[in-house]
């Protein structure tokens, strides 16, 4: 007999957006991880770079919501891959500077358009509003954690 009859954790908002984001993102994660051989983190570094062109670690950091030490590891891979380069600093020679390379730009250019096509296909049938609506509470609940 359950403790509390008036929780169900199918109606929990949190296992409710977990399910949600798993069941989401799995078919895109078969594409860049059976195509490039990335994991989820070098996708994420790829995508911003790809999006905000040149930045650093610490601002990819910032703007995915990633910890360092994931970053440096994913930097890592998609330099050896050579998707893309360094640069250090000439003011701060701690600070690097990272950018796709043309194969690293051709990468991101694929992966961007197969986002875009799974992200047409996860909202057909939806209105635009509806879309809309969905994606601007997302954002709210993302900016209040």
């Amino acid at each position: 007999m359950p403790n509390d009859p008036d929780f169900d954790v199918r109606s929990f908002l949190p296992y409710l957006l977990n399910q949600a984001a798993e069941a989401s993102s799995l078919e895109f994660q078969k594409v860049y991880k059976d195509r490039y051989g990335m994991l989820r983190n070098e996708w994420r570094v790829l995508f911003h770079l790809g999006i905000y062109t040149r930045m650093t670690a610490s601002e990819i950091g910032e703007r995915a919501q990633m910890h360092k030490t994931k970053i440096s590891r994913a930097v890592q891979r998609l330099a050896e891959r050579r998707y893309l380069v360094r640069q250090r600093d000439d003011g701060d020679r701690r600070v690097e500077h990272l950018e796709l390379t043309a194969m690293g730009r051709k990468v991101y250019d694929d992966l961007r358009r197969i986002a875009q096509e799974y992200d047409a296909a996860l909202v057909e049938g939806m209105s635009a509003g509806e879309v809309a609506h969905l994606k601007a509470q997302l954002a709210a609940l993302a900016r209040q954690s």
